[in-house]
């Protein structure tokens, strides 16, 4: 049997990374290291709204157990799924930061508090979750608002935004004064070494070590702190071997209207948050997302949250903690994160054991915080970078959002500038910033007659109108329309001539027939313009192609696979492989279909590319150019509807 069909059948059954089942050892490993990522965050919620309705202590310790059980029953339906529910990416579920503020002010309303209070955030929480779960769909449709321009805005708002938690985190809370002490500067040592051990081990290691990177870091930060002397761990001795969280383990809860409407405007809120870290993860991962993905994640929330309110827990979304890990380790299996769930649901059962987590010093786990959350704002640059700024709008969102998302950021107490019912909203950066990118997009791009890009510069994505087009000079048709054919000149000088244009579709033709036109030379030399599938860093007109599954994050072994492929083809045919990525739907799919066209004749190929090159091109043209397929967009129009 050819070796060519070999590798077609070890591509065929390719499974996603995604989707890859680990050996045990290692979903143990990286699954402990997101719990360990991620339990500060965890815990911290509850300790704050315990501490704020004046709970003992004992009800604190119920509080946290019910927490990490129920995060890992909400993580485990979101990557593991079921029906319509759960995303299946490798996304931990946590209880959500924007909803302390919320949650603190229903508990203490009218002069609650205590169990009372307690049992009033409850019944909200149980309420938003259903609305969120039967939201959900209708929240997806509106993806259409969230182009690379708002979820870029977003991610990069939340990975900067959480900076500072990492920040209060690494000096232990302590004020100015006290920051020039030994002890200020011992934390300080702390946080440096476990980031610099990080570092350290990305750099000198691959492979399985340079994915516990972030796990070597707070162990052996840990362990230093340990021999020093600074890692308290009496809250062992002292815990439980055993704790079971039990529904309504406080009582029956209440319902308030007023309490229920607060919080489902921060479950909306929410929504947005979440909708930027399932991006985000499938910006990391490789893999394509849509209006489906965004309702099953949101059901997922919703669910978790209605569970969370029964079991004695709050309001749940996506972590972006671990979004940053998984972009740090490259580790996209979502049963590693599925195994951390199981992890934190037996963490919910054996108070000792998360007490022994919980004793990592919190310096230690602010030095690993740093550059996980640095790496989410890593995550929305790159998503930014897919925006045209030629374009002033696109700009305008951006610095707007990112400033007011670090206004509230770098001075929180501004909130209580606003009245008490708006502080939900301006008392959180992620969440005016989010807000403020939603709210610019649609001014700018959806309200009101379409005025085209405010500065001069390539037009931007979809803004390009007939009338436009044809009073274009010849060097301002070739500047805007090379992009179809990878920068080249002469296709699109020849469908110039044609002009002027009766409708797109008369466009689209013209540009069609300048390629089949067009001498076997030029053919080749258009053909050998295209990038090499494993090295797509240095190729710009291509990366929205590239980037479409992903081809522009591959792992080293991922690269290879692509590299043995792609020379493969060009030794035989003397130009790249060429395919439509954005007809594909799974990365394996490339490598299935690259190694059987080696079976190919050269004079097939031939044709086969310039087949690919002309699909490549029509997603282009419907990427540029305003109603360039009015059928299609009415077809996309009733769906939708």
């Amino acid at each position: 049997m050819p070796i060519e069909t070999d590798r077609a059948d070890v591509a065929r059954k390719a499974v996603h990374p995604v989707d890859e089942v680990l050996p045990i050892p290692k979903l143990a490993v990286y699954g402990m290291q997101h719990v360990l990522a991620f339990y500060a965050g965890a815990v911290l919620v509850p300790i704050i709204v315990a501490g704020a309705l004046k709970l003992s202590p004992e009800q604190t310790i119920h509080l946290i157990n019910a927490d990490l059980f129920t995060c890992g029953i909400a993580t485990i339906i979101q990557s593991v799924g079921f029906w319509k529910v759960g995303v299946k990416l490798p996304l931990i579920q946590g209880v959500t930061f924007a909803a302390v503020s919320p949650m603190i002010a229903i508990g203490t309303a009218g002069g609650l508090s205590g169990v009372p209070g307690l049992l009033s955030v409850y019944g909200s929480v149980i309420v938003a979750g259903l609305f969120t779960f039967f939201m959900a769909p209708y929240f997806s449709k509106l993806l259409r608002f969230f182009p690379p321009v708002v979820t870029g805005s977003v991610i990069t708002i939340i990975g900067i935004a959480l900076l500072p938690v990492a920040a209060n985190d690494i000096v232990g809370g302590t004020t100015t004064e006290a920051m020039k002490t030994d002890v200020a500067l011992k934390d300080l040592a702390y946080a440096a070494g476990t980031l610099l051990i990080i570092i350290v081990m990305q750099r000198l290691f691959r492979g399985f070590l340079a994915t516990i990177a972030v796990l070597a870091g707070l162990v052996l930060g840990t362990a230093v702190a340990a021999v020093l002397g600074d890692v308290d761990f009496s809250a062992v001795g002292t815990s439980h071997w055993l704790g079971v969280t039990t529904p309504f383990y406080f009582g029956w809860p209440t319902f308030s209207a007023t309490a229920i409407i607060s919080m489902i405007v921060v479950m909306i809120i929410t929504a947005v948050e979440t909708t930027g870290d399932v991006f985000a993860t499938a910006e990391i991962v490789g893999k394509r997302v849509g209006a489906g993905d965004i309702a099953r994640a949101l059901r997922a929330d919703g669910m978790a949250t209605t569970i969370g309110g029964v079991l004695n827990s709050f309001p749940y979304t996506c972590f972006a903690e671990n979004v940053g890990l998984v972009r740090l380790t490259q580790v996209k299996s979502r049963w590693v994160v599925a195994t951390a769930g199981v992890i934190m649901i037996v963490l919910g059962y054996l108070p000792k054991a998360a007490a022994v987590v919980a004793a990592i010093p919190h310096s230690v786990l602010g030095g690993a915080s740093l550059a996980l959350f640095a790496t989410v704002a890593v995550v929305g640059i790159q998503t930014l970078s897919k925006v045209d700024f030629n374009d002033h709008r696109n700009a305008v969102i951006v610095g707007t959002a990112l400033g007011l998302g670090m206004l509230v950021t770098a001075q929180p107490l501004l909130k209580f500038s606003f009245p008490a019912w708006a502080q939900i909203i301006c008392g959180s950066g992620i969440t005016l910033g989010a807000l403020a990118a939603i709210v610019l997009n649609i001014v700018f791009f959806h309200i009101g007659p379409n005025r085209g890009p405010m500065v001069a510069g390539t037009p931007r994505t979809g803004e390009v109108g007939l009338d436009a087009v044809n009073k274009m000079t010849q060097e301002e048709f070739v500047k805007t329309f090379s992009v179809l054919y990878q920068g080249l000149a002469w296709p699109v000088e020849r469908a110039f001539a044609q002009r002027p244009f009766a409708d797109t579709r008369a466009l689209r033709g013209a540009v069609q027939t300048a390629l089949l036109a067009a001498t076997p030379a030029e053919q080749m030399e258009l053909m050998q313009a295209y990038p090499d599938l494993a090295q797509t860093q240095e190729h710009n007109v291509s990366k929205v192609d590239l980037a479409y599954l992903g081809l522009d994050g591959l792992t080293e072994e991922e690269a290879e696979e692509f590299s043995e492929l792609s020379a493969a083809y060009e030794a035989k045919f003397g130009f790249p492989l060429i395919i439509c990525l954005r007809d594909l739907e799974r990365r394996e799919h490339i490598l299935t279909l690259g190694w059987r066209r080696l079976d190919n004749s050269p004079q097939v190929e031939h044709m086969a590319a310039l087949s690919e090159i002309s699909r490549i091109a029509a997603w282009r043209f419907d990427d540029l150019v305003a109603d360039a397929n009015p059928i299609a967009s009415a077809r996309r129009l009733r769906i939708a509807r």
